[in-house]
């Protein structure tokens, strides 16, 4: 989708970039690098009107950055409709979806609008796509081939004007390839794909979040705004944040509410400040050989380091390899022993 100047800005503004503020406003809040680099792509993708998958381990903010993609696009005046993929009863896909006259079927007492007509001209955003029936997943292919649908029970096909998202915590590739997921429905629903980063890896933005969050869940309960101590900083910028963003919010609510001294902490920080504890990372290392722990560590590094190169050039190997100074074919066998697919990365078509 971008060419590779673009996804070398070095932190610039790029064509079709948003204002800061409006993020703000959509609560997309961070200073990491990497953090910024997805803020740029989600202003880019807001402006073309194809298919976006959005990749992300559980609570990343992949339904924000789905709003966002909406609400700074030209379809922001029109519904948001979110979906939880596995909240429908495979038996009433095609009603959830696509509606029903009165009568189509026993419990039918009445004509009822589905979702694709809800999100008439707006947005249509299907949550933890990985949880999909295989009913359901033809049904949807069935419909994004031409967005054409029929309600059930009608004898007359209707046309929607509406963009998809969609979003998943799995490696959707590798479910195709044990034959858990349509390859032809993942091809219609990556056109373009956004990968969030793990808050483990925007350095910095935990405290940002957590000094946010304080102050939302103080005026929320008409409580005095207080700081953070040094140890709650320590552990916050120290944790590994399993859960991410939400586990990071759960934990600024419950210390905001229960915390009656002049500044924040937490039980879990104990001994951060004065260095005498260890982030958990480390800490459970220490329980093996340190060349064995020193291995994985490594290995971690790569990972994270080669996944964060992909991102960066929306998947492009030959640019990725460049940026880190390795032969295309050495960089490519990186992401092999990680398990790491270009697909996974690539904002649209583009060379590799």
């Amino acid at each position: 989708m971008s060419s590779e100047r673009d996804s070398q800005s070095n932190g610039r503004p790029v064509r079709g970039a948003a204002d800061p503020s409006e993020f703000m406003r959509l609560n997309l809040v961070g200073e990491s690098p990497a953090f910024q680099d997805s803020l740029r792509l989600i202003g880019r993708l807001s402006s073309f009107d194809a298919a976006v998958l959005i990749h992300g381990e559980t609570g990343t903010g992949k339904e924000l950055a789905a709003r966002a993609i909406h609400y700074l696009g030209p379809r922001r005046t029109a519904p948001f409709i979110p979906v939880n993929c596995g909240a429908i009863p495979d038996n009433l896909v095609e009603s959830e979806f696509f509606g029903h006259t009165r009568g189509a079927f026993t419990d039918a007492k009445e004509t009822r609008v589905g979702l694709i007509e809800q999100a008439e001209r707006g947005t249509l955003f299907l949550d933890e796509l990985e949880v999909l029936s295989p009913r359901a997943q033809v049904a949807l292919l069935r419909f994004l081939q031409d967005h054409s649908y029929r309600p059930v029970g009608s004898t007359t096909n209707r046309t929607a004007d509406l963009r998809v998202v969609g979003s998943t915590n799995c490696d959707l590739a590798a479910m195709v390839k044990r034959g858990e997921f349509r390859a032809d429905l993942l091809f219609r629903l990556s056109v373009l794909t956004l990968t969030l980063p793990p808050l483990r890896e925007r350095s910095g933005d935990a405290v940002i979040l957590a000094e946010r969050f304080a102050r939302r869940f103080s005026a929320q309960y008409r409580l005095a705004p207080r700081a953070f101590d040094p140890a709650a900083r320590a552990y916050l910028e120290g944790h590994d944040w399993p859960g991410n963003v939400r586990e990071l919010e759960n934990l600024v609510h419950r210390a905001v509410l229960l915390n009656e001294g002049p500044c924040v902490s937490f039980p879990e920080a104990a001994g951060y400040a004065d260095g005498t504890e260890t982030p958990r990372r480390v800490d459970s290392a220490i329980d093996r050989p340190f060349n064995e722990a020193k291995a994985e560590a490594i290995a971690q590094f790569e990972q994270t380091y080669v996944a964060a190169l992909l991102r960066r050039t929306r998947g492009n190997i030959s640019l990725a390899a460049r940026l880190c100074g390795k032969e295309r074919s050495r960089f490519g066998k990186l992401m092999k022993k990680h398990g790491l697919e270009r697909v996974t990365f690539a904002a649209g078509p583009g060379k590799a």
